[in-house]
């Protein structure tokens, strides 16, 4: 349950941190959505390049963020 707080939570942050950046009105809960995903994308991008911002919350955060600014840039190219 720990488990599961921890990432809706980064999520959260990660989601909301890349709405204010590129821009998104999905609200708290697309916000929430679009964090998780973008932490998933995240991992897998930065993984494959070999980028690694350590261990812990933030950079899990800062990960998840970079994902989701990726997540919502083609979210933007599929609307349009």
């Amino acid at each position: 349950m720990e488990g599961i707080l921890i990432t809706v939570l980064i999520g959260l942050a990660a989601g909301w941190l890349a709405s204010v950046l590129v821009g998104g009105p999905f609200g708290i809960i697309g916000d929430i959505i679009v964090g998780v995903i973008g932490s998933v994308v995240g991992g897998f991008l930065l993984g494959k390049l070999g980028v690694s911002f350590g261990s812990g919350i933030i950079s899990a955060i800062i990960t998840g963020t970079i994902g989701a600014v990726v997540l919502l840039l083609l979210l933007r190219l599929i609307k349009k």
